[in-house]
């Protein structure tokens, strides 16, 4: 089985980014999984460019896109991807496309293909805050969920999802009562919701009650 794992790099100013450098640091094998891992830009489109590129070359089981978002507690598990940017800031070529849709012959929503409750699950056994999203957001995370899915489709028998982690500690340090995370933790947290995706490969995900907070 083979993993292919997306981290952004920094964008809006920021020095870091928490996507990228946990994703580095994750383990390379995990249940027996080869997992690849693979930096892509903060910008609409070319970022989807540089996983279709990756997808064609490697030819993997599940695509697992990892990015930011600010203000959030815990780990989150997105559950859906909509077909529309809607950007508050400029990504980081200095695009700002607002209402746009991401396909023009893709579906309206694409839902996660991944054991999303699980994974939470398995985050939560090392003691980490984790929890199922149901919006992530209309930024460039929400664009390239939406666009591995679109491919992951396209392609066949690949699937797709995307999980939200928290501004690292040290990007927080003038961000007055904003929540952050350790790198280390949020690598734990990532490796065991890809144990997750492992061990619920071909099985159903749990069916647990309420778990979203966003």
């Amino acid at each position: 089985m083979k993993i292919l794992v997306t981290g952004f790099d920094p964008f809006d100013g920021e020095a870091t980014n928490p996507a990228i450098e946990s994703v580095k640091r994750i383990d390379d094998t995990i249940e027996g999984a080869e997992i690849i891992k693979l930096e892509i830009p903060t910008v609409f489109h070319k970022s989807a460019e540089v996983v279709e590129a990756k997808i064609k070359e490697v030819n993997p089981d599940v695509v697992l896109s990892i990015g930011q978002a600010g203000g959030r507690y815990g780990i989150t598990v997105e559950r859906v991807a909509i077909n529309e940017d809607d950007a508050r800031i400029e990504d980081n070529e200095g695009n700002q496309p607002i209402d746009v849709v991401i396909r023009e012959d893709g579906a309206p929503a694409y839902f996660s293909t991944l054991p999303i409750k699980a994974m939470v699950e398995e985050i939560k056994k090392e003691k980490l805050p984790a929890s199922v999203s149901n919006t992530a957001g209309t930024f460039v995370c929400n664009h390239i969920m939406y666009q591995d899915l679109y491919l992951a489709e396209k392609y066949g028998n690949i699937k797709a999802g995307f999980i939200h982690v928290p501004y690292l500690t040290e990007q927080v340090l003038d961000k007055k009562d904003t929540a952050s995370m350790s790198l280390e933790d949020i690598v734990v947290g990532l490796n065991a919701a890809i144990r997750a995706i492992v061990k619920y490969d071909n099985k159903d995900d749990l069916h647990l009650t309420g778990g979203a907070t966003h």
